[in-house]
């Protein structure tokens, strides 16, 4: 499974990265996590809004930081 975080580098996107991180290490679920800051590259996900989340090529949120019930759901904890 590859995540990717979308973001520029902001708090919130830092955020989001840290709690992707810690749900997919408590879950024990075999997942690449990849933080994307290049702009060219999120807006290729059509996401004008940060920070994202991408699961296996699928925008899953935009624009929040999620709960960690929403990523267990998405990686299928």
């Amino acid at each position: 499974m590859e995540i990717k975080i979308l973001g520029p580098g902001c708090p919130k996107c830092t955020q989001t990265e840290k709690i992707v991180k810690e749900t997919v290490e408590e879950s024990g679920v075999d997942a690449t996590v990849e933080k994307v800051t290049d702009v060219m590259e999120i807006a290729g996900y059509g996401v004008f809004g940060t920070p994202a989340v991408v699961v296996d090529g699928e925008v899953k949120s935009v624009g929040k930081i999620p709960k960690k019930a929403e990523i267990k759901a998405w990686i299928g904890e």
